[in-house]
C-alpha cells in the first residue's frame, strides 16, 4: 500500500523521535559487530539505512564467482552487448534442452510479463489471477485495457483452480506464479496440468517460477521448464533476482513455444540487457556449486525463522521460498509502520490478507533485530 506523504513524513520524522534515537544508533553498533572484518551494514542498501525485508531479494548477495565476473566485464562498459545477448540466450537455451527461438530475455522477468500483456491481453480480454499474487502483471494488464479478475486464495492458501478456470472463459491470461509471492505456497503440479489442460484454446498461461531454486525438495513441485508440458499456450518465466543475489541487475528471461515467443517478441525493448549483467548471468547458471549453498542457507534460515515464531505462538504459512508470510492478529498497516519506525521495512498487507506481514529472510544478525522489533511491538501491546 502506498504511503501518503504526510503518514511518510510522521513516518520519519518528529512523530517518531523517541523510537529513532535506538534504533539508528543500533544499526550503526551493528555495523561494527559483524562477524569477520567486512565492514557492511546490518541494514540495507546504505550504512544506516533500514533492513530491508521487504522485497525478497538474496540478502547475501551475488556468490563470489559472479561478483568477480561483474568486476571483470566492467571495462566493457562503452560497449553493446550484442554478442554477450546471444551468448547467453544460446547459454539458457542449452541449459534447459530448449531451442535459442524459445528462449526471451527481459529486464527483470517483469519485463517478459509486460510482453505477455502486450501480445495476449487488451480491451476486451481478461487477466486472472490469484488474490493475493505477485501484482506486476495486473498493473500490465490494466495499463493495456484488459479487465483484471482476482480469485481469492484457497483455505490452504493455495490457487483455487476450478474458481480460476470458471473466470478464465474469454481470451486472455491466467498467471500462475508457483510458488506464490507472497504466500510462499506452492499449487500441486498435477493439478496445474490437469487445468490447463481444460483451458480454452485462447487462453494462455504465464506460469512465474522466481522462486523455483528454493522449491526443490517438494514431492508436489516441478518445474514447467525442466518438465515441460507440451502446450503452446504455456509461458516460463525465472529471473536472477532470488536465488542468484542480482535483482539490482535486472535480468529474467522467458520459455515457452516458438510461436508464442514470436507473438511476445514484438513487445520487446531492442537491446534490453546490459553488457555487464549478461556477462554475470553466464557465470551465474554455471556456478552450480554457488546455487546450492545458497539453497541450503536459505532452507536453514527459514527453520530459525519457523523456530523463533513458534517459540512465540505463531505459526507462519509453510514456505517454499525465501520468504514468510504470518497472521500478526493485528492490522498489518500498523505492525509494517511499528518496523518501519524502528528501521525495518518488511511486506504488507496483501489484500484480502489483510493482517499477514511478508518478511523476507535476512542475515541472521538482520534477523535478531527483526525478532528484537517484533518483541517491542507484543511488550507495547500489552500496555494498552
Amino acid at each position: 500500500m502506498t504511503l501518503s506523504r504526510r503518514n511518510l513524513m510522521q513516518a520519519l520524522g518528529l512523530g517518531v523521535a523517541a523510537n529513532a534515537l535506538p534504533s539508528w544508533s543500533f544499526a550503526a553498533g551493528a555495523a561494527a559487530s559483524v562477524s569477520g572484518n567486512r565492514s557492511e551494514p546490518v541494514g540495507g542498501a546504505q550504512p544506516g539505512g533500514p533492513i530491508l525485508l521487504n522485497s525478497n531479494e538474496n540478502a547475501y548477495g551475488p556468490s563470489e564467482k559472479v561478483i568477480a565476473a561483474l568486476q571483470n566485464a566492467l571495462p566493457a562498459a562503452n560497449r553493446y552487448a550484442h554478442d554477450e545477448y546471444e551468448n547467453l540466450a544460446e547459454q539458457i537455451a542449452s541449459l534447459h534442452r530448449v531451442r535459442r527461438d524459445q528462449v526471451l530475455l527481459g529486464c527483470g522477468s517483469s519485463e517478459i510479463f509486460h510482453m505477455a500483456a502486450g501480445a495476449f491481453l487488451g480491451a476486451g480480454k481478461k487477466l486472472v489471477i490469484a488474490a493475493p499474487a505477485f501484482e506486476v502483471i495486473a498493473h500490465y494488464a490494466e495499463s493495456s485495457g484488459a479487465e483484471v479478475v482476482r480469485v481469492p486464495l484457497n483455505r490452504l492458501y493455495s490457487y483455487d483452480l476450478d474458481a480460476m478456470r470458471t473466470r478464465a472463459n474469454s481470451p486472455g491470461l491466467v498467471y500462475v506464479c508457483n510458488p506464490n509471492n507472497p504466500t510462499g505456497t506452492l499449487t500441486a503440479r498435477k493439478e496445474l496440468e490437469t487445468f490447463i489442460g481444460k483451458l480454452p484454446a485462447n487462453v494462455y498461461v504465464l506460469v512465474d517460477e522466481a522462486y523455483h531454486h528454493y522449491a526443490g525438495a517438494s514431492p508436489a513441485y516441478a518445474s514447467f521448464i525442466d518438465h515441460p508440458l507440451d502446450d503452446p499456450r504455456v509461458i516460463v518465466t525465472r529471473t536472477f533476482s532470488k536465488i542468484y543475489g542480482m535483482a539490482g541487475m535486472r535480468l529474467g528471461y522467458g520459455i515457452a513455444a516458438a510461436q508464442t515467443i514470436g507473438q511476445m517478441k514484438p513487445y520487446q525493448l531492442q537491446l534490453n540487457v546490459n553488457t555487464i549483467v549478461a556477462r554475470a548471468a553466464m557465470a551465474a547458471l554455471t556456478d552450480t556449486e554457488g546455487v546450492q549453498a545458497a539453497a541450503q542457507r536459505n532452507t536453514n534460515d527459514r527453520q530459525d525463522f519457523i523456530n523463533r515464531a513458534q517459540t512465540r505462538n505463531f505459526n507462519p504459512i509453510p514456505s517454499h521460498t525465501n520468504f514468510m508470510i504470518m497472521n500478526t492478529d493485528h492490522p498489518a498497516e500498523g505492525v509494517v509502520e511499528h518496523f518501519r519506525k524502528n528501521n525495518i521495512l518488511v511486506g504488507g498487507p496483501f489484500p484480502p490478507m489483510n493482517t499477514f506481514i511478508r518478511i523476507s529472510l535476512g542475515t541472521p544478525p538482520q534477523m535478531d533485530e527483526f525478532w528484537r522489533v517484533w518483541d517491542l511491538m507484543h511488550i507495547e501491546g500489552h500496555h494498552h
